[in-house]
């Protein structure tokens, strides 16, 4: 059973109950590994969950814990046409079960020859548990349809652009506002929320060309996120943040797909952590001071070459793991050591 990356780097997660959830998308749906108990070190899994003709699949968690699945699915009738419509489940708790698919549409309900030229999802989750689904549509602009009270879902709304291209990202801020960046020919496109539940309203663009879906965002501090990208002209890893027009090279030589991106505590230190998938195909990490990139940045490969990009996550005891998909389809983690410093110990296969 072959398996495939995700859309976002955002794929171990940790649930209520402090145990780490890894997922990936695979051949007819997708597989889950599931921590034994909190901080591990065993695993159960892997576990297959059935979710047919999905072209790609993201993650969103809440502060709830849920987590939300959407995916772009794609299905081709007996006349060779195409449908396609976005997709979402829900699972409460770690190790339980997924809800059933739910279709949410696809915004081109009229001009039907453009929905097949729908793109790829990315979701965030506000802190009332509002899940927000935003999309590329045909004509390149960015669709948002977003659950209402009771569970009911919001009709499309356009943020009326023509330049996104594929790799949006969105991510919530600890008092539940929601910011989103769309990656554009020669710049980021941005839109903010004034508050929780306010409608979302265009910034300035961020002069930052970001590699195809290399795009993620972290709150550095309180109510305010960084974007990192890697930089389209190959000028290696960005760090952009807030109103501030500087972009804040971080070096590296990232290859293909997303960022990963978390803060943790090391020696005392709030520090971010980055990952992303090497050029030799192996997981590279870095950490530094938050907020403080002219400190430098020194990254380290690690491991074996993977598929997709590496994720982190801060287990029941906030040690950094690190979670890669071997290429053999296998689980690969490797879980800070306790002593100085962010290093990790030997990865293991699961």
């Amino acid at each position: 059973m072959s398996t495939g990356a995700l859309q976002s780097a955002r794929w171990l997660l940790r649930g209520q109950d402090g145990r780490l959830t890894a997922y990936t998308r695979t051949e007819g749906g997708l597989l889950r590994w599931t921590e034994s108990a909190p901080g591990g070190p065993s695993w159960s899994g892997p576990e297959f969950f059935e979710a047919p003709d999905l072209t790609c699949l993201t993650l969103a968690q809440g502060a709830d814990g849920y987590v939300h699945f959407l995916g772009r699915r794609e299905v081709r009738d007996g006349e060779g046409k195409t449908a396609v419509d976005i997709v979402h489940s829900i699972q409460y708790q770690s190790g339980r079960p997924l809800m059933d698919w739910r279709s949410l549409g696809n915004p081109h309900t009229k001009l039907v020859e453009r929905a097949p030229h729908l793109g790829d999802p990315t979701a965030a989750v506000d802190a009332a548990g509002t899940v927000h689904v935003f999309v590329r549509d045909a004509v390149n602009s960015v669709r948002l349809r977003r659950e209402g009270k009771g569970g009911k879902w919001e009709g499309w709304k356009d943020l009326k652009v023509r330049e996104v291209l594929d790799g949006i990202t969105a991510v919530a801020t600890s008092t539940g506002r929601i910011e989103v960046f769309g990656p554009a020919e020669n710049k980021t496109l941005h839109w903010t929320q004034d508050k929780q539940g306010a409608e979302f309203q265009r910034t300035d663009d961020i002069p930052l060309p970001p590699a195809t879906g290399s795009g993620t965002a972290l709150e550095t501090a309180p109510d305010r996120l960084t974007y990192y990208a890697a930089d389209a002209r190959g000028k290696g890893v960005v760090a952009h943040r807030g109103d501030d027009e500087d972009l804040r090279p971080l070096g590296g030589t990232p290859g293909t797909g997303p960022m990963a991106a978390l803060r943790a505590t090391i020696e005392g230190h709030d520090c971010t952590v980055l990952a992303h998938r090497g050029q030799d195909g192996r997981p590279v990490i870095a950490a530094y001071p938050t907020q403080d990139e002219k400190a430098g940045v020194w990254w380290a490969g690690t491991g074996e070459p993977c598929l997709g990009s590496p994720a982190l996550a801060l287990d029941a005891h906030d040690r950094v793991v690190m979670a890669a998909i071997g290429l053999d389809g296998t689980l690969r983690v490797a879980r800070q050591k306790a002593e100085s410093g962010l290093a990790l110990d030997a990865w293991t296969r699961v």
